[in-house]
């Protein structure tokens, strides 16, 4: 069976994305189900190996074509040259914004041309992005917006849990406002095809309930009986194999024990909590709905301890171990 090409994005460079990455691109398991390289700079992955004491050679390359993809070298795509000694663990900076957004768009053009099959990324930094004038939120919106997808879903996955999320980074004043019939059909139906494509049949969706006991016959809102219900019957009128709205109490045990092949939250913290609090350093993310498999790290640059060499990589190298088998079940069925 084909294996597929992995880049993997070093995030900020003050961050613990690259020591991150050397770590992962150093278990031999990584090579057997994958052809995975690095995207980013000679000077801040050399900094890396010399604080994780990697003996690996380091190839680096302009076209993914020079890769070795062989265990014991670590293939790096280099976008430029930088100015790496001047790059200070734990401090938002310029450039550091400025490079880890020239690797994430590098990935992207790789993902788009399909040179490469799934792109993962390790963190990037908000404040850092803004200051070379990037406009998007984060990760998800720039994929989103350089790829001119028609949507891109994030689902967290960790253990037998795979997460769904109406709405994410806003308020939950706001987000609660954002639990509406018309989204709720629009995005069951999307996970419904997103499932199908991975070689579930009939695939079972759970969707959240917002209020306390699924609001218990009113007593405790109505949002339930004005959309989430209303969701669910059309839904299931379109043929879905939907049901809910489920507790938010109970829904994510019940996924964990198999009743449900994914869940819909309704909104940031109710997926997020139930994830993180099941396995923080193996929930991942995966974005569906782009020309490429995506993947990333369910943690952030981590500024605290960069540079020390005690990050954890296990997410790193689960987000990639995942998305490879979720692009294995795409394409090798």
């Amino acid at each position: 069976m084909k294996k597929p090409i992995v880049a993997i994005t070093i995030g900020d460079p003050a961050g613990i994305g690259p020591e991150t990455c050397v770590e992962t691109l150093s278990q031999k398991e990584v090579y057997e189900k994958m052809n995975p390289l690095l995207i980013g700079a000679e000077g801040t992955i050399k900094r890396a190996m010399a604080l994780k004491e990697s003996n690996f050679k380091l190839n680096v390359i302009t076209d993914v074509k020079e890769a070795i993809f062989k265990f014991g070298t670590i293939d790096l795509l280099i976008t430029g040259e930088y100015d790496c000694e001047s790059i200070e663990y734990g401090k938002v900076q310029k450039l550091a914004g400025q490079m880890s957004v020239d690797f994430v768009l590098k990935a992207i053009e790789l993902g788009n041309e399909g040179i490469v099959d799934v792109v993962g990324t390790a963190p990037i930094h908000k404040e850092a992005i803004k200051l070379v004038g990037i406009k998007e939120e984060g990760h998800t919106e720039i994929f989103e917006n350089n790829t001119e997808s028609d949507f891109g879903l994030t689902m967290f996955h960790v253990r037998n849990l795979r997460v769904f999320f109406l709405s994410r980074h806003m308020s939950l004043r706001n987000a609660c406002d954002h639990v509406t019939k018309e989204r709720c059909v629009d995005y069951l139906e999307k996970i419904n095809q997103i499932f199908e494509s991975i070689g579930f049949d009939n695939p079972k969706i759970a969707l959240a309930a917002l209020n306390p006991h699924a609001s218990d016959n009113g007593l405790f809102g109505n949002e339930e009986e004005l959309e989430l219900i209303p969701a669910v019957k059309e839904a299931q009128e379109k043929g879905l194999n939907v049901v809910g709205p489920v507790p938010a109490d109970s829904v994510f045990h019940l996924a964990l024990q198999g009743h449900y092949d994914s869940i819909l939250s309704l909104y940031h913290d109710q997926g997020h909590i139930a994830c993180k609090t099941l396995d923080f350093e193996r929930a991942i993310t995966i974005t569906w709905g782009l020309p490429f498999m995506r993947s990333s790290v369910d943690h952030g640059t981590a500024f605290d301890i960069a540079g020390k060499g005690i990050a954890n990589y296990i997410s790193l190298y689960e987000s990639v171990m995942v998305a490879a088998d979720y692009w294995d079940m795409k394409n090798n069925r």
